[in-house]
Formats: C-alpha cells, sequence, structure tokens
C-alpha cells in the first residue's frame, strides 16, 4: 500500500486554498490533517472560517477540522502554501527551517536562484536545486518549490515544446486573465462588468521572466536561463475561470506548421495522479478554445492550445489556454508535490 502523507494548507480559507481542499478530497497519496489562516480564523471549524465560493459543498474530511495560525509547527508531513505574498516569505522559510517540505502557490521564491520554478512535465530537472537551497540555506530536511505564475502556465508549455524542438528566438504575449486570478473579492463587478483592465499591476514583469527560468538548463549547481526575450501586456477579462494567451512567436530554426502542431500535441505528460492524459491539446476547430468550454480539460489540468498559423510578422502565433486556478495554482502545486514524492524527495 502506497504511503499516505499528511498535509496542511496555508491560507486555506481563500480562493486557492479552497481548491487545494476540492482537489485533495479524494486524493490518494496526500490526507488534509491541518488548515492555517489568519488570525480572524484561527480557533473555527474550517466550515465556520470558510466561506466557499467553489461549485459544491465544503468537503466533509475538512469540515471540522480547527484552523490554526500560520505559523509551524502543524500536524503534517508536507505543506501547501498559497498565502499572499506580503507575508509568505517570512513563514515560507519559517516552515522550511522547521522542516517541512513548502509547495509554494505564492510569487514571493520563484525567481530565487536555488529554488525550483516547476512545471512538472517541463522542468522536472530542476528539482536539483533542493539540495543547493537546503545547503545554502540551513533547511535541514526542509525546503521550498514553487510553481509559475497562473498566465505563465497558460502558455510555457506549447513554448516549452517549440524550444525544445526548433528553438525559440523570441515571443509575444497578450493575456485574457480571468477575474478569479485576482482572489476573492478581487475586481469590484462595477469595474469589470462591460469592460476589460489593460493593466494587472506586477503581472507583465512576471511574465515576461518566469518562462525564461522555466526554460532554462540545469547546469553546474545553477539554472542558466532561456536566451530568448519575452514581451508582454496583460489584461483582466470578465470571465470566471480560465486564462487565454495569444501568442507570437520566432523560432531559431525553419519549421513547417505540421511540424509545430506535432512538437505541441506529442509533448509527454507524466504517469502521476494529477497529470492528465494529455498534457497539451491543440484543437483544429477554427473557434477554440474557449474558455467556457475548454478551461476545465483534463480536470482543469490540460493546456488547450488552438489557432495555431504562419504569422505575417513573426513565424507562428497561436492561442493557449488553462484553468488558472487549476492547472495555473493548486493543480500545478499538487502535480509537484507528486513528482518530489516519485523522485524520493518527500
Amino acid at each position: 500500500m502506497a504511503k499516505v502523507y499528511r498535509v496542511g494548507i496555508l491560507g486555506a480559507t481563500g480562493t486557492v486554498g479552497q481548491r487545494f481542499a476540492q482537489l485533495l478530497e479524494n486524493h490518494p497519496q496526500f490526507e488534509i490533517t491541518a488548515m492555517a489562516a489568519s488570525d480572524r480564523s484561527v480557533g473555527k471549524p474550517y466550515s465556520e472560517a470558510c466561506a466557499w465560493k467553489l461549485p459544491g459543498t465544503i468537503p466533509a474530511n475538512v469540515r471540522d477540522i480547527v484552523v490554526q495560525p500560520i505559523e509551524p509547527p502543524l500536524d503534517c508531513d508536507i505543506v501547501f502554501s498559497s498565502l499572499p505574498g506580503s507575508v509568505a516569505r517570512e513563514t515560507e522559510e519559517a516552515f522550511a527551517r522547521a522542516g517541512y517540505p513548502v509547495i509554494s502557490n505564492s510569487s514571493v521564491y520563484r525567481m530565487d536562484e536555488d529554488v525550483p520554478l516547476l512545471i512538472a512535465e517541463v522542468n522536472h530537472d530542476h528539482v536539483g536545486l533542493i539540495d543547493i537551497q537546503r545547503e545554502r540555506r540551513g533547511f535541514g530536511k526542509g525546503f521550498i518549490v514553487t510553481n509559475p505564475n497562473c498566465a505563465v502556465v497558460s502558455f510555457a508549455p506549447p513554448l516549452a515544446a517549440l524550444h525544445r524542438k526548433f528553438g525559440v528566438e523570441s515571443c509575444v504575449v497578450t493575456t485574457l486573465q480571468a477575474i478569479s486570478g485576482a482572489g476573492y473579492p478581487g475586481v469590484a463587478s462595477l469595474d469589470i462588468t462591460d469592460n476589460v483592465f489593460p493593466y494587472i499591476a506586477g503581472e507583465e514583469p512576471k511574465v515576461e521572466i518566469e518562462a525564461q527560468k522555466i526554460l532554462g538548463q540545469f547546469a553546474s549547481g545553477s539554472i542558466i536561463k532561456a536566451d530568448f526575450a519575452v514581451s508582454a501586456q496583460c489584461f483582466r477579462v470578465n470571465v470566471v475561470d480560465g486564462h487565454m494567451v495569444s501568442v507570437r512567436v520566432d523560432l531559431k530554426q525553419t519549421a513547417t506548421l505540421e511540424e509545430v502542431v506535432a512538437a505541441m500535441r506529442e509533448f509527454p505528460s507524466l504517469d502521476l495522479y494529477s497529470s492528465p492524459k494529455q498534457f497539451i491539446e491543440v484543437t483544429d476547430e477554427p473557434s477554440r478554445p474557449q474558455t467556457r468550454l475548454d478551461r476545465d480539460n483534463g480536470n482543469g489540468m490540460t493546456v488547450t492550445v488552438g489557432r495555431v498559423f504562419p504569422d505575417t510578422v513573426f513565424d507562428y502565433k497561436f492561442v493557449s489556454l488553462s484553468h488558472n486556478t487549476v492547472r495555473g495554482a493548486a493543480g500545478s502545486a499538487v502535480l509537484n508535490a507528486e513528482l518530489l514524492i516519485s523522485k524520493g524527495l518527500i
């Protein structure tokens, strides 16, 4: 019988914390044993502390768990963090220093040189940074692993497929990001209704630099970032879930349209519990992907690509879509934990 790991969730009452609770409800490798949140929730049963905003009801296995302070110790083996950046750096380090593997959805450690920034299917070899991180920071058994910005997850996988096969010279991305990406209560309804925001604070720099680290090479104890430029504009649009990205890309090698599509379709998934059967699904339908129709592909873990065509300025253009709170947040973190277990690092 496979070992079942006890899980603690930091920021458990928020949007991503709720998604962790939902995704882990019947997971064969994980059992939620601890929930931690801000002072106003501490001491309350999760069902009382949490204003549940996802479809369905609060999972029965977490309803009666009493919310704890966001500090070690917690009664768990692994910590999933969905903390806001304002408290994540200090708190996640405290848990790692106390010996916990910390799988973080926060942005604060993503670009640290000794912290893996993982899309499990794309750069799983970057977990080699963990031993270096432990030594440099004196963490002992603990460590921190991060997953990317939710918009980056939408386009980095097909970009990785092209970079691996042909090399990427440069790309321009325009993101159309769901309102759930702003958390709860997020964007005021009177601001987003009948409207598009052409600015998300701090988002464009993250989108421009994170893909370079993810698609970089782990060598000699560090990540050599991918040598291509990304230019990004980020928009908030009036859909609940699902980040769509318009991508234009120049390749280092000449490739036919058929070769470009094949590189994406053939990019392998992993054989882990949360892995989708098809990691990158390329649709030939001229009006797809559509956010409402395709964000839940592969239980929200598939990246769906469409509108793949030669471009008149760059080499190729395409549209890419992923579910921002599943593949772009909690689902990626859970998959990263599964990967770390499979490699004997947890």
